[in-house]
Order: C-alpha cells, then structure tokens, then sequence
C-alpha cells in the first residue's frame, strides 16, 4: 500500500518523491539530455543528428555528416558544460561522436 501523508504538499513536491521512489532519474535524465541537445544546437546541427543516445555520464551522438561531426569534436568541453548547465546538475561528462 502507498505512503499516506497527513499534511498537504505540493504536485512538484510530490512527483520529485515519486521519481525519487521509483529510482526514475536516470531515465528522465536520457530524455531531458537529448531535448538540451535539440535546443541548444539549433536547426544546422539537428538536421543532421540521427541519434542522441545517454549510457551513465557518456553522451553517444550519431551525425550523418563527417565534416560537422569533425567541428563539433573541436568544441566538445564547451557542449558538454552547455549541456550540464542547461540540465541544471551534471549529467554528461563525456561525448563521443560517432
């Protein structure tokens, strides 16, 4: 049977304890991840993104172009730190572009 409590709280209080519960953080954290990627890159970048893939603090993303995949390696520390900032915690610590 679920927990009861007594005194009122709040909805977001409410589901941070649910997800907390239910240890469904790291899922939502693959979710919020590739939604930061599709924000913060832009339309250039997302029209050749074929995939954004989060497996524990490593960011795989697969680009169907070779010449953006190399000008996106130069840049890899500041995406990373975009990303995080974006997240609000750290979640990403590395990236391999594929």
């Amino acid at each position: 049977m679920a927990k009861r409590h007594k005194e009122h709280i709040s909805i977001s209080d409410a589901l941070k304890e649910f997800v907390e519960t239910n240890k469904l953080e790291k899922g939502l954290d693959k979710i919020n991840v590739t939604q930061a990627w599709i924000n913060l890159m832009g339309n250039g970048v997302n029209n050749y993104t074929e995939s954004v893939n989060l497996e524990r603090d490593t960011l795989y993303v697969k680009l169907s172009s070779s010449v953006l995949r190399e000008e996106l390696s130069y840049g890899k520390q500041k995406i990373i730190s975009m990303l995080n900032e974006e997240l609000g915690k750290e979640v990403v610590k590395k990236i391999i572009l594929r």
